[in-house]
């Protein structure tokens, strides 16, 4: 059990390293039209689903700030049950955060209150608390990137001026051999940011 759980961690790291590298190339192509930086969290309103994989790291990044910074870390874990307490009609698991899969779920979820932002962020900074271990998705917001076939969003703040094909030429391909996706094989359940970090 031991050496699966370690390959599991190599694997995600891996993982981080490549898609780290492929939005730093991102960034690069989109030059000045990529404005993200610390301070600007317009994408970090609102609950979005993770993976247990996600959900993993996050819980591993509040634990080694917990080491390093007790304060801020209770500070997560406040603001993570404090957004737990209001979701009333979470579409899922209230106890274990497990969101439903149905089309009524998905329902229920896009009409969640999007205006709170992530417990993760430090509201004073607007900066992530548990940035290192940021969930995939946080990871490859803002810049032009594809998965797969699909185009994922791009940050509407970012390509100010820029043509489609402007766009399209920054473009990069996160995850090209499917990494991710080999290792949430059997964990395909996803939570919240909020509910992986109350606990």
């Amino acid at each position: 059990m031991w050496r699966a759980i370690l390959e599991s961690v190599a694997s995600d790291r891996e993982l981080i390293q490549i898609v780290d590298a492929v939005m730093a190339e991102a960034v690069r192509l989109g030059g000045a039209w990529v404005v993200c930086e610390p301070g600007c969290a317009e994408c970090c309103r609102g609950p979005f689903p993770i993976t247990q994989l996600d959900a993993r790291r996050l819980r591993e990044g509040l634990a080694q700030l917990e080491r390093h910074d007790p304060e801020r870390a209770a500070r997560v874990r406040r603001r993570s049950r404090e957004s737990v307490a209001r979701l009333a009609d979470y579409p899922g698991d209230s106890t274990t955060g497990i969101l439903d899969e149905d089309e009524e779920a998905e329902e229920r979820f896009a009409a969640l209150p999007d205006e709170e932002y992530c417990p993760a962020l430090d509201p004073a900074t607007l900066t992530c608390d548990l940035y290192e271990a940021r969930p995939i998705t946080c990871r490859v917001f803002g810049p032009a990137v594809r998965s797969g076939g699909d185009v994922l969003g791009v940050c509407e703040l970012n390509y100010r001026g820029a043509t489609d094909e402007q766009i399209a030429a920054c473009q990069v391909q996160v995850d090209p051999d499917g990494l991710e996706d080999e290792l949430i094989q059997g964990e395909r359940q996803q939570t919240i940011v909020a509910f992986a970090l109350a606990g």
